[in-house]
């Protein structure tokens, strides 16, 4: 029989895990992009050979979103862009996180909660990405190309191009810096609503 857990992270809580994460920045001292982008690969390996409960699951499979959008020649992220994304994924490079992942099961567990925290700081930029490649993935299978095969094609350039300009847009508006208020592969689990000072997880 299912069990259902719901908890909040207070704070404090956030508190601890921002300032880990912070550490794990420091501790990558000069780690190339590609360095950082193959430990946290290889964490997804180390993960992929268990079986783990499915809400550490689904956030592991965002992290494997951000690893795509910086590897992805077609989406080709703007240099400011992709250095976000990469500060968001030093954490996962660093084999002494709050919990080792050599932990059984739970070793993953503090993963799960800082994908969360990187998930709600690169909404915009994962929201832009699931979008463009399921646009990349219809499009290549209507012109009979293979979606992996596709590189920088100019009829994928103009909607790649739009999605960025409005993931600006929507960040620039989130942080107060633009004007009023504030999808391919479609990557499962990303449907957490957040309000300040929480964080749920289920």
């Amino acid at each position: 029989m299912p069990l259902s857990l719901s908890f909040e992270l207070s704070d404090r809580d956030l508190a601890h895990f921002t300032q880990a994460m912070e550490s794990a920045r420091a501790a990558a001292g000069n780690k190339s992009a590609e360095e950082i982008m193959s430990a946290a690969s290889v964490l997804l390996q180390g993960a992929d050979q268990i079986e783990l409960p499915d809400f550490i699951a689904e956030r592991l499979d965002r992290l494997d979103a951000m690893i795509a959008m910086l590897r992805d020649d077609g989406w080709h992220l703007p240099e400011e862009d992709k250095q976000r994304v990469l500060s968001a994924l030093v954490y996962f490079a660093d084999p002494k996180d709050v919990i080792p992942d050599n932990v059984p099961v739970l070793g993953y567990f503090d993963d799960a909660i800082a994908i969360e925290m990187c998930v709600k700081d690169l909404k915009h930029e994962l929201d832009a990405y699931d979008e463009f490649c399921e646009f990349r993935q219809g499009e290549a299978e209507r012109r009979g190309l293979d979606p992996a095969k596709v590189g920088r094609a100019d009829w994928l350039e103009a909607r790649r191009d739009e999605l960025v300009d409005r993931m600006h847009r929507r960040r620039n508006r989130q942080t107060g810096s633009g004007y009023g208020d504030s999808s391919g592969y479609q990557r499962r689990g990303y449907t957490t609503a957040y309000r300040p000072g929480m964080m749920r997880v289920r």
